[in-house]
């Protein structure tokens, strides 16, 4: 019976103890569920080394791919919330695919915990160098005046440029061909090749093609001009302020995740995010800005884009599949 007694203490000891040990304990996964090389993965995988430098305990990048990204959102959202799965996104599985899926495998609401909002980047149309075009506002008089004869390239049904594109063709009453690749970077290499007139994307995607001289840029879809390209104005100044269009990455954690583990998540990346040599690299070269701000304004941007992407999506005339 003693030596009973004195294995149930030493148990209830050892679960205080592991229950006592500060987050994180062991080594924590981070699914990014696009492919390897992506803007999403490239951060992720740089910020994982300063997050595993600055707790001690290893932190693994893990692609999981698929289904416009739904497969590795599915298993942060099955995972134990516990702080030792998280996922690492874009707008898109937050906001387009509630619009894209009749039928999602969770509740977007509801399946995930917000930690944080990293970076936003506004995005920047561009052309083909062959248009006879130099802004967005001349590019929208050529369609008008020469009916179906633009066309402009998508990452796919659905993604941002065909929003985007939707909303100024229903707008400005012009025709515009919507030709939908698998993918940013098949899309940016028919737009250099001349195969469609029109596309979008970030500067650090943008930027090379740019440089090649084989694309333009047109306009920014939002608010400020960028530093990369400060002669380029906005859609804004053009005359187009409902065309506004912005990528951000955040992290998420499973719904239930207890408090603590996820302000000590977000802290982390805010003091990465606070290193100016980082940002620099990660960040602010790629035409980046940083955000890092909390559970709460990344809600609100949830909410706010989710709204504004359902006019989108009416004017393109998407049907969730």
């Amino acid at each position: 019976m003693f030596k009973l007694i004195v294995a149930a203490a030493i148990a209830a000891c050892t679960w205080s103890l592991a229950q006592a040990q500060p987050y994180p304990a062991k080594p924590i996964t981070i699914i990014v569920p696009f492919a390897p090389g992506g803007g999403i993965d490239v951060l992720t995988r740089a910020l994982s080394i300063k997050l595993a430098a600055r707790w001690g305990k290893p932190i693994v990048v893990d692609n999981k791919p698929g289904a416009g990204s739904l497969i590795g959102s599915s298993l942060v959202a099955r995972a134990p919330a516990d702080g030792y799965t998280l996922l690492a996104t874009v707008n898109q599985t937050m906001v387009g695919n509630r619009f894209l899926y009749k039928k999602l495998p969770y509740d977007i609401d509801t399946a995930f915990d917000p930690i944080t909002m990293m970076i936003k980047a506004d995005q920047l149309i561009v052309a083909n160098v062959g248009l006879s075009a130099n802004t967005l506002k001349e590019a929208v008089a050529l369609a008008r005046s020469k009916p179906n004869t633009i066309n402009y390239g998508s990452f796919g049904n659905g993604s941002q440029p065909h929003l985007l594109f939707s909303v100024i063709k229903d707008r400005e009453n012009i025709d515009l061909t919507h030709i939908p690749y698998n993918g940013i970077t098949p899309n940016l290499t028919a737009l250099a090749a001349g195969d469609v007139q029109l596309g979008m994307g970030s500067v650090a995607v943008v930027a090379p093609f740019v440089q090649s001289g084989r694309v333009k840029p047109l306009a920014v879809a939002g608010d400020a001009r960028m530093k990369q390209y400060p002669n380029v104005s906005t859609t804004t100044e053009q005359g187009f302020p409902y065309a506004k269009v912005s990528i951000w990455y955040a992290l998420f954690a499973p719904a239930g995740t207890p408090a603590e583990v996820v302000n000590e998540i977000r802290a982390a990346v805010q003091w990465a995010m606070s290193d100016a040599q980082f940002v620099e690299q990660q960040v602010t070269s790629k035409g980046l800005s940083v955000v890092a701000g909390d559970a709460a304004q990344l809600r609100d941007t949830i909410k706010k884009e989710s709204d504004a992407t359902a006019a989108m999506v009416k004017a393109a005339g998407i049907v969730a599949e």
